[in-house]
């Protein structure tokens, strides 16, 4: 038997009330999310899905300390209500952290909306406001050829909660998926990364919850949360998602 693969979840955000009752942090929601993916793959062989994933939780934000390398197999980087192109000492930490995992070979990474656009801009690439402004709820997205491999989708379904993105995807990276909103949805590097804007992780009640709060907060504009509201509880393809992670992080 494999022993179990070892994934540090780089928490870069704390979530809302009722989620953080129902999980704890962000690496809570993450970890239900991989171990479902774990049961749908099916591959005991190769990740048993009562016993084959070992998950650490990381506060960045408000914790100096990162795994070390040795101790790990991979980093999934979670999403954020932060802005990843901010010039302030956590996210600068964190965009280095990658930088480290990027020049080595063997720890992989995950990058999830703000952990996707952490990649970009640790690669070089301009990350930040979208003018086509938010995309929130779920939303369906095409697929490059890659995309479709890599997910087994034809159009992928996730939720999403973002106004910044990744401009471009740079040259020597493939392209997973683009939106009518956002044009890079998703990057991959071979036995490198894997990086999706959207949230995999995310359940309806989740995303109810951060839409409720930002229109409290007046943070959308007009439509956005009528929009999303309306989105919310349609399918979506998380799981498949999360699957397409943990094959990545096994095979390549």
């Amino acid at each position: 038997m494999r022993p179990p693969l070892r994934i540090a979840v780089l928490e870069s955000d704390t979530p809302l009330d009722n989620t953080r009752a129902k999980y704890g942090g962000y690496g809570g929601v993450f970890e239900a999310l991989l171990w479902a993916s774990a049961k749908q793959l099916n591959q005991p062989d190769k990740i048993d899905p009562s016993s084959g994933l070992e998950i650490s939780k990381w506060d960045v934000v408000n914790d100096d300390k990162y795994p070390s390398l040795e101790d790990i197999d991979a980093v999934l980087i979670t999403g954020s209500k932060h802005n990843s192109f901010d010039d302030i000492p956590w996210i600068n930490r964190l965009v280095e952290y990658t930088s480290k995992i990027l020049a080595q070979d063997r720890v992989r990474i995950i990058g999830v909306c703000f952990g996707h656009q952490i990649i970009g801009r640790a690669m070089g690439v301009k990350v930040g406001p979208n003018e086509g402004g938010w995309e929130v709820a779920v939303h369906s997205m095409d697929l490059t050829d890659k995309g479709k491999e890599l997910f087994g989708l034809e159009k992928l379904r996730l939720q999403q909660m973002h106004r910044d993105i990744v401009h471009y995807c740079p040259p020597g990276l493939t392209l997973l998926g683009s939106s009518p909103v956002c044009q890079v949805q998703g990057m991959y590097s071979p036995g490198r990364f894997i990086s999706v804007q959207g949230h995999p992780e995310f359940t309806k009640d989740i995303v109810a919850e951060i839409l409720e709060k930002r229109r409290e907060a007046g943070i959308f504009p007009s439509g956005v949360y009528e929009n999303g509201i309306a989105n919310v509880g349609s399918e979506h393809d998380g799981v498949t998602v999360g699957t397409a992670f943990l094959r990545f992080l096994i095979e390549g």
